[in-house]
């Protein structure tokens, strides 16, 4: 691993998006222990992506019209439903004091489910780990399986940084009903608005 490729991953990484939200969102409502579930279940959903992109599949995404905004809009669906999921009253997403039981299954299987709708990881694996490995490179696959597995491991390690940072401030959050709901419709909407932004992209 080179230094440009551990820099270019960070600011990737670090960039706030889904998988942020859903991590940061059970940070502050369920505690630590939940958002790091949550941030495995977002590492896990890049695992397709990769697959998809040394199979060639991403290709196909990329060139086919119908594949891409068939994706495209089944990730924009679930993003909506995420929004809902945070606004109704006892929602997987839910951020308050009391709130309802969810399996760790079902919080994997939600944060993988975001990252496996969202055709711009394929595409963003296509065009990204390909610089990194040298085209006469004897083994490009198991180095591009190398590449991809350390992104995975820099991403949970950052969402769970992130998910125990907002385990740190539940205390004061649940302590503070305002703050509380005014929390809750700012993970909707920015699930909205992502969901918004992802119908209006272009391949």
């Amino acid at each position: 691993m080179t230094l440009e490729y551990f820099l270019t991953s960070m600011i990737v990484i670090l960039l706030p998006g889904t998988g942020v939200l859903y991590t940061l969102a059970f940070g502050l409502g369920r505690g630590w222990r939940a958002s790091a579930v949550a941030a495995f279940g977002c590492t896990l959903g890049i695992l397709p992506h990769i697959a998809a992109s040394i199979a060639g599949l991403a290709a196909l995404l990329h060139t086919s019209a119908l594949a891409f905004q068939t994706v495209k809009y089944l990730g924009v669906a679930y993003l909506l439903y995420m929004a809902w999921s945070v606004l109704r009253e006892g929602g997987a997403l839910q951020v308050s004091e009391e709130r309802t039981p969810i399996s760790a299954t079902k919080i994997v299987v939600n944060g993988f489910l975001l990252n496996i709708l969202n055709p711009k990881l394929s595409l963003f694996f296509l065009a990204f780990l390909p610089q990194f490995v040298p085209a006469a490179a004897p083994n490009a696959t198991m180095q591009m399986l190398g590449l991809a597995a350390i992104f995975m491991a820099l991403t949970f390690i950052v969402f769970t940084g992130y998910g125990a940072f907002a385990a740190a401030a539940r205390r004061y959050v649940i302590s503070r009903p305002g703050v509380m709901r005014w929390l809750g419709r700012g993970f909707a909407g920015a699930f909205g608005l992502l969901g918004l932004r992802l119908a209006l992209a272009e391949r």
